[in-house]
């Protein structure tokens, strides 16, 4: 029996097609390199950014939300792909409960897989709480942080408002309902409450931290900011570098 000429000529063309096809895929894939430079090179690290003013809710308009960072790092924890997480975070903190609502989102992150912290211009109060947590912390020298502390401030405008000839009247329930409004000042008794909310938060803040740092409280009971360089030697960050070293810490921790 005579060969089929037609399956001559289909196998010489086959080791043409391949290699068109092997062509084809490395162009592929340099032309992904050229739309996404730092994808291949950061493969399996999710970084997250937390940016603003740290609150409950959803991000946006300045404000890192605790339902929206969460979000992302649990959906970061929960992904196959995903080896290890790098938060980058540029706050000046904010609320107790939204950087507790978020330290439980990274407590559940770091029982599947590491979590670092790269920190930005700033991260302190509520964002160096949640830091604290991280498996390993990375800051630029320059870098300001700590501030681990709790404050609550009031304005008082009844001066001018006296001056302007106005007058507000209150109808209220209890005696502190209107604590903290700017249309009078503080009385003694609200001043000495707010003062035993501020240092109960300020303690829970505290006894937080250094359960998971270890750290000189003589050093940081005063809430004062540290440059990073300090930062490392204190203790309260690990390691001098920029995002790309913690997300190449986060690789190594994976």
């Amino acid at each position: 029996m005579l060969p089929d000429p037609g399956d001559q000529q289909s196998r010489k063309k086959n080791p043409i097609f391949f290699i068109l096809l092997i062509l084809v895929v490395i162009l592929a894939a340099a032309g992904l390199a050229v739309v996404l430079p730092g994808y291949s090179r950061d493969l399996g690290i999710s970084v997250i950014r937390i940016e603003g003013i740290i609150v409950t809710g959803e991000s946006g308009n300045g404000y890192a939300g605790s339902e929206s960072v969460g979000g992302m790092i649990r959906d970061a924890a929960d992904d196959p792909i995903i080896d290890a997480i790098v938060l980058r975070i540029n706050s000046p903190g904010g609320t107790p409960a939204g950087a507790q609502e978020i330290v439980a989102d990274v407590l559940y992150a770091k029982e599947r897989k590491p979590v670092v912290v790269s920190m930005g211009d700033i991260a302190t109060s509520s964002a160096y709480y949640i830091s604290a947590y991280a498996d390993r912390i990375y800051a630029s020298p320059d870098t300001l942080t700590g501030g681990i502390g709790t404050a609550w401030i009031f304005t008082d405008i009844s001066g001018w408002m006296e001056e302007e000839n106005l007058s507000i009247e209150v109808i209220k329930s209890g005696s502190m309902k209107d604590m903290g409004a700017e249309y009078r000042p503080l009385t003694e008794e609200e001043r000495r409450y707010a003062g035993q909310i501020v240092n109960q938060s300020a303690r829970r803040f505290m006894d937080d931290i250094l359960s998971q740092r270890p750290l000189d409280r003589s050093m940081i009971e005063d809430a004062r900011i540290f440059r990073g360089e300090e930062a490392v030697d204190l203790g309260l960050v690990d390691e001098i570098g920029n995002l790309h070293d913690a997300i190449a810490g986060a690789r190594a921790l994976s």
